[in-house]
């Protein structure tokens, strides 16, 4: 998996992941594997300090296949921009309900062929569809995809995900030689704040010593907590 991932970060130029969970159970699965994956590999230097020529940490984002599916599926299938995608599914349903589960599933599978494969013109002419519309209609696939298949969530399943994800990270690390440990580009604006914050009192007066963008923006967030608010503003 860290290999695939590697491959088309670094070979296809690909610079996004999502991760599409079709369980609402695993919905804030994507926003730890953000954190996991980009804080992680967000490096632009090597373990030895010299600049990287080439490409890093991947861009991760997803919400459960459901929500997705009528938000930004769109963009998977017929964007300009190519996003691998892992679908995260399971054989059982932890509520049953009639045949609801094999109709979450049949999705999974579904958009995992229509990524690879698509629908040609040839198709869809066969399948009916008018010339006016036929180029609008046309997916070209070839697009990635890992599906993954357990037989149900469980607590050492998803623990095992983590893991799995975790590894992927480690690998890819090792492959682009950054250390995979480090947080540094998150200690510079947690540094700023700890400056910025008594200077956004309403009683601070001290002259402002940022640059001008900030400057404007510490005074214009004064203005606003000295004069209050009223109806509208809220």
């Amino acid at each position: 998996m860290g290999l695939l991932a590697f491959w088309n970060n670094n070979f296809l130029s690909y610079p996004t992941v999502a991760v599409l969970p079709y369980d609402q159970y695993l919905h804030r699965l994507p926003a730890y594997l953000q954190q996991l994956t980009m804080e992680s590999n967000g490096k632009h230097v090597t373990e030895h300090g010299q600049r990287v020529t080439y490409a890093t940490g991947a861009i991760y984002w997803g919400e459960p296949g459901t929500n997705g599916q009528h938000s930004f599926y769109q963009l998977l299938h017929q964007g300009t921009t190519v996003v691998p995608v892992d679908f995260i599914g399971f054989a059982t349903s932890l509520n049953p309900l009639g045949p609801h589960h094999d109709i979450l599933m049949s999705n999974v599978f579904a958009q995992a062929q229509a990524l690879a494969f698509g629908r040609s013109e040839s198709e869809l002419r066969a399948a009916g569809v008018d010339e006016p519309s036929l180029a609008s209609r046309v997916m070209e696939g070839n697009r990635p995809s890992n599906v993954l298949l357990a037989k149900a969530l469980s607590p050492r399943l998803l623990g095992s995900l983590i893991a799995l994800y975790e590894h992927s990270v480690f690998v890819q690390g090792a492959l682009w030689g950054i250390d995979s440990f480090d947080q540094w580009g998150v200690e510079l604006g947690k540094q700023l704040a700890v400056e910025i914050l008594p200077e956004l009192r309403p009683e601070a007066y001290e002259p402002l010593a940022h640059d001008s963008s900030t400057n404007a923006l510490i005074e214009h967030y004064r203005s606003l907590r000295k004069n209050g608010y009223d109806d509208d503003d809220r």
